[in-house]
């Protein structure tokens, strides 16, 4: 009996031995299935697979599933999942391996849990060099700076990975002179730089640090690191952040088409389409297919964002849907944005109602788009289908709320709102509040917005000034620039040509001219908007001479420096010399639908009845310009001052006219003046239909009777106004007897 129950042990423990063989060969499988789903990216999967390592096969994750379960939980920044990898690490023991506490601390970095990093750090007991990078990566890029230089500090030895962690994370997160300062105790230590230290300084000079830039690019070739490709990427980017397109592409020439991937061809595209240069960033776009590289969702998104005709966007839409990225949310954003600028809010629409996954940016481009195009109550009702949705709403959402709002009481509810969701404090919405209320004629509720911030900066103060010129309290904006000038900010060229058309308006020529002292004593160039406002300030102010001057003296002349000067010819009533001007322009700068307006205006009130005629057909045949009610008016009123009433009836008849009553006034003028009855009764008759109560229309019609002598329509003209309850407003005097 003894004997049968000692074979029977031995059986059982061969039995247990072999169990034990078999699940430890089962689980090495199964890591072996769950590290290929993360190196391919199947994130999702891999996190299936754990649940079913537990639940299905029964089996205990060791360290080795427990760490690769928690990498893919850092990919998918799913925190509640890796929260229970956390707990079953400490309870099962498994912490105690590095690679265990490593992905713990990259899970925590990828979800930004800074006190969880931390933490996390202080409890492994030997930090390897991934526990010191990821760490001081974390810590740098999520701004505290400080912490990291001091662990840093602390190190026994530091090699090139824990320097990229640093110096990448300070350039990351805003940090460039800690990060630059790092990058030149590498090169003094002897530190031997990779391409990653490189690429992460490289990227990071702009337009402050450009002799910097020039040193590390020095001594990137010196080194011959100019050969590797994120090296190359980061020196275009560079040069575009310095606004340097011809050393950018120079750079790109000049190393070889090997040292040329994807990301070299969409900082390529993205840098030249954000300097305005469309053309070639669409040239570079086709020589990257030319050389078989495959577009990405970025290629797409940058080449939407510069899209301005809509004919082009649908080409790249199309490309973009033909090579897999129809359903990627970035895109579509960038493509509803493009479709809302080139005019097509409803395509932008629709591409939005098909998108699957919304995001934040999604929901905030939509009602953007909206409101640039004035539908405030779309964009009203997009945002209430985005609450639903259970999408918080953030500063740019109530900043393009409050931009379309049409109506007071909009305002007064998007203000709740804010406060509601405790965003008063941001500086952007207050601005955003400010600039509503002053639209809407409340300054009153503006200005207290303003005195109630916290914290403002120099859009605040241009905010609040601009909205004294819009509501013609000239004198509460001067006091306010008064205030700014004693205050920690100083003026941009924005708020001195704000100030400059607070002078304009009400002819304060004494202060105009101290703040043309201040643009020349700080030196502000006159090649922007304040060199325009001066134009127009001396103008106003009678200085016609002065306007001349500032216009002489600026190197660099847009559209709206010609458009100001011959509005300063025109208002002084010297056609001739706005014609002078106008014909200049031609050579130099292409005119728009303002400046004709204007020229016709100067015109029309000079009596150049022939260079009108002349202007107004140029205007359609040779600039392509559809002729507005504006044009119609000028024009009218240019040909009805002549006399000249058959040319104003076939101009009427023109396919393109646009009626308007400012037109129609224009032309009872024109024949009340001339006599002209027949076409002064239509121009009256059209206008009652629209201005019934208005008691001019009858008085002018009947003084075109009376001059004509027909007394009894004029009398009939008399009652129908007397009929129509229409009151003729007493004339008084301001000298009294």
């Amino acid at each position: 009996m003894r004997k049968f129950t000692c074979c029977q042990n031995s059986v059982t423990a061969i039995t247990e031995t072999a169990k034990v063989l078999q699940e430890q060969h089962l689980l090495i499988k199964l890591n072996r299935q769950l590290a290929s789903l993360t190196h391919s990216n199947q994130f999702n999967i891999a996190l299936h697979l754990f649940h079913k390592i537990r639940s299905l096969y029964h089996l205990n994750p060791d360290h080795y599933t427990l760490s690769t379960t928690l990498t893919a939980c850092a990919n998918l920044c799913n925190i509640s999942f890796g929260n229970k990898l956390h707990a079953h690490a400490i309870k099962s023991g498994l912490k105690i391996y590095s690679h265990v506490s490593n992905t713990l601390l990259l899970l925590y970095a990828k979800v930004q849990d800074i006190v969880s990093v931390k933490w996390v750090f202080g409890e492994i007991e030997n930090p390897d060099v991934f526990s010191y990078t990821t760490l001081l990566s974390a810590c740098t890029k999520m701004g505290h700076v400080a912490y990291a230089c001091e662990i840093f500090d602390e190190m026994p030895q530091r090699d090139l990975a824990v320097w990229n962690a640093m110096v990448t994370g300070c350039m990351e997160s805003g940090n460039k002179e800690i990060g630059f300062g790092l990058f030149r105790d590498m090169c003094r230590l002897g530190v031997k730089r990779d391409n990653y230290s490189f690429a992460s300084v490289l990227s990071g000079c702009n337009l402050i640090t450009v002799d910097f830039g020039l040193q590390v690019h020095s001594l990137a070739i010196k080194t011959g690191l100019l050969v590797r490709i994120s090296v190359v990427n980061a020196l275009i980017t560079m040069y575009f952040n310095r606004e340097n397109v011809e050393d950018a592409c120079l750079a790109f020439d000049e190393v070889e088409d090997s040292a040329h991937d994807q990301i070299t061809y969409n900082v390529m595209i993205d840098g030249l389409a954000s300097m305005g240069r469309v053309e070639e960033a669409l040239m570079m776009f086709r020589k990257m297919l030319g050389k078989y590289l495959r577009p990405t969702e970025f290629t797409f998104v940058s080449l939407m964002s510069s899209c301005l005709h809509a004919e082009v966007g649908y080409q790249f839409h199309a490309q973009a849907i033909k090579l897999g990225f129809e359903a990627h949310t970035s895109l579509n954003n960038a493509t509803i944005s493009m479709y809302s600028i080139c005019g097509d809010l409803s395509t932008a629409c629709t591409v939005f109602q098909r998108l699957e996954r919304k995001d934040i940016v999604s929901w905030n481009t939509m009602i953007s788009s909206y409101a640039q195009g004035n539908f405030g109550t779309s964009a009203v009702l997009t945002y209430l289908e985005m609450q639903r949705n259970g999408i918080r709403a953030d500063e740019f959402t109530f900043g393009s709320l409050l931009a379309s709002s049409e109506i007071i009481e909009t305002v007064e509810m998007i203000h709740a709102l804010v406060f509601r969701n405790n965003l008063i404090s941001i500086i952007q919405v207050s601005n955003a509040l400010i600039s509503s209320y002053s639209k809407h004629g409340n300054m009153k509720q503006a200005y207290q917005i303003f005195c109630d911030m916290s914290y403002t900066n120099l859009i605040s103060w241009n905010t609040i000034i601009s909205g004294f010129l819009l509501n013609r309290l000239a004198m509460q904006g001067l006091q306010q620039f008064s205030k700014l000038m004693v205050s920690e900010f100083r003026p941009n060229e924005y708020t001195l040509s704000i100030i400059l058309s607070i002078c304009a308006s009400v002819l304060a020529l004494r202060q105009g001219k101290q703040v043309h002292s201040y643009i020349i004593r700080l030196g502000f160039s006159l090649e922007s908007s304040s060199g325009n406002a001066l134009i127009t300030m001396y103008s106003k102010c009678g200085l016609l001479d002065w306007s001349l001057r500032v216009f002489n003296a600026m190197t660099k002349r847009d559209l709206v420096s010609w458009n100001a000067l011959i509005s300063a010819y025109a208002q002084h009533g010297k056609g001739n010399e706005a014609v002078h001007w106008f014909e200049t322009m031609q050579d130099l700068v292409q005119p728009d639908e303002a400046t004709f307006t204007i020229i016709l205006s100067a015109c029309s009130h000079a009596g150049l009845v022939d260079d009108g005629i002349r202007i107004f057909n140029s205007m359609v045949s040779k600039y392509g310009v559809v002729p507005g009610f504006g044009h119609f008016s000028c024009i009218v009123d240019l040909l009805g001052r002549a006399g000249r009433f058959d040319e104003v009836e076939i101009i009427m008849n023109d396919e393109n006219f646009e009626p308007h009553p400012d037109i129609w006034w224009t032309l009872l003028s024109a024949c009340a003046a001339r006599g002209n009855l027949k076409l002064g009764r239509l121009a009256a008759g059209l206008l009652l239909e629209a201005e019934q109560d208005n008691p001019s229309v009858y008085v002018l019609l009947s003084n075109m009777y009376a001059a004509a002598g027909q007394w009894e329509e004029a009398a009939n003209v008399r009652q129908l106004m007397t009929d129509s309850k229409v009151m003729k407003q007493t004339g008084y005097s301001w000298i009294s007897s």
